[in-house]
């Protein structure tokens, strides 16, 4: 056996529809499109969402909800992340920028301390809020929250 005698598996490849060779090919005249319509002309493209005149599912179904153009998002940070922060980076401060400089956040983006994970690092933390929980398991590790 070499590459020269390799062929695909039985019935695993079809063979190639080929439309408009003449009416003794057998989809010789309209060429499988059928007669007349936007769909045997060229250059033809649906509208995504189009149903075939139905009222499409986005038009059918009403409009819902809100969004509160002044909601502030926050980016969650747990104290188990800044442990491993300080233990890589030796840091002995936590605030938005040092985060930003090793891609963490955005520039623009807030923080809040939550208190998932362990913190043995006595360390200052800056950010814009903080759960009542992070408070005080950073001030238990010797470290101070402070609120920008």
């Amino acid at each position: 056996m070499d590459l020269s005698n390799l062929t695909p598996a039985e019935g695993s490849v079809r063979k190639r529809k080929r439309v408009g060779r003449g009416q003794g090919s057998g989809r010789g005249g309209t060429s499988t499109k059928g007669h007349k319509g936007a769909q045997s002309r060229t250059g033809y493209s649906r509208k995504p969402g189009f149903e075939g005149g139905q009222m499409p599912i986005q038009r059918r179904l009403p409009k819902g909800g809100f969004k509160n153009p002044f909601r502030v998002e926050y980016i969650a940070l747990n104290l188990g992340k800044i442990q491993a922060l300080t233990d890589k980076y030796k840091f002995k401060e936590i605030t938005p920028e040092v985060l930003h400089a090793n891609n963490l956040i955005g520039k623009t983006d807030r923080i809040k301390v939550l208190a998932n994970g362990e913190l043995k690092a006595g360390v200052t933390v800056k950010a814009h809020a903080f759960s009542a929980a992070a408070i005080a398991a950073i001030e238990a590790a010797g470290g101070t929250a402070e609120t920008i």
